[in-house]
């Protein structure tokens, strides 16, 4: 694992942010270590910093650096290892007859259409950031790195668009939305599998979820992919040995 301090100090440069409600924990407010410039950032260089605990949102690369809390916490599965559970076999079997579809960042009406749909039923609380064409045009078409935009159909209908980052050491999970119309679909579980299977068809060790939050219910099913490991005080641990320690940050 390359760590920040072995970059040269020209390549990298980060601010802190000011304080900013919280988008999970309700009630607290949160800062960012950003990196910058943005748009500079590369393949090779993101995925140093994803493999030191970044995300990047748009052309915002960034990581929680909150005084007072450490909750969030980077999470990625190791494929090689992973074996589904039988709930999840059984969602691969349900949908693995969905027409899948590569395109690059582009926008699509009929996607900013699923999207808004997705948001106004699961994310009401930030329904009036991210639901504006400008806004999703930002948040998720917008990137210096090779990106996906995978879509999934069934019977020619879509149903869910993926993002997905391609890095040297695995896939990154950016943002999925999917028809939220249909409940008990587990269209989430589906791509995540399908985006596990494409990181063993490209041989990449690693899917990279994002962050993991213990008292976030919509972060829930992260920790249902095992074998998972977390990011925690500069290196990647087991996650149930992260769960089991009584020095844990989450406890």
């Amino acid at each position: 694992m390359t760590h920040l301090y072995d970059l040269p100090v020209q390549t990298l440069q980060c601010y802190v942010t000011a304080s900013y409600p919280c988008s999970y924990l309700e009630g607290q407010s949160a800062r960012s270590q950003v990196v910058t410039p943005g748009p500079l950032i590369d393949q090779e260089l993101y995925s140093v910093l994803v493999e030191n605990g970044f995300r990047r949102s748009g052309l915002f690369t960034y990581r929680p650096h909150c005084h007072h809390c450490r909750a969030c916490i980077p999470v990625r599965i190791r494929v090689q290892d992973f074996v589904p559970s039988r709930i999840q076999r059984r969602v691969w079997k349900r949908h693995r007859a969905l027409e899948v579809r590569s395109l690059p960042l582009c926008f699509e009406p009929e996607h900013f259409s699923l999207y808004t749909r997705y948001q106004q039923a699961r994310h009401r609380e930030i329904t009036q950031d991210r639901t504006g064409e400008d806004q999703y045009r930002q948040f998720l078409l917008q990137s210096s790195l090779p990106t996906r935009l995978v879509e999934f159909r069934e019977a020619g209908q879509l149903r869910m668009v993926s993002l997905i980052d391609e890095l040297a050491q695995g896939l990154s999970s950016v943002y999925t939305f999917y028809e939220p119309d249909m409940p008990g679909t587990s269209y989430g579980t589906y791509n995540i599998l399908w985006q596990i299977e494409e990181c063993r068809s490209q041989r990449l060790p690693w899917l990279y979820l994002g962050y993991w939050i213990r008292s976030c219910t919509k972060m829930t099913y992260k920790s249902r992919f095992q074998p998972l490991e977390a990011w925690v005080s500069g290196a990647w641990t087991s996650f149930p040995e992260l769960l089991e320690s009584p020095d844990s940050p989450i406890h």
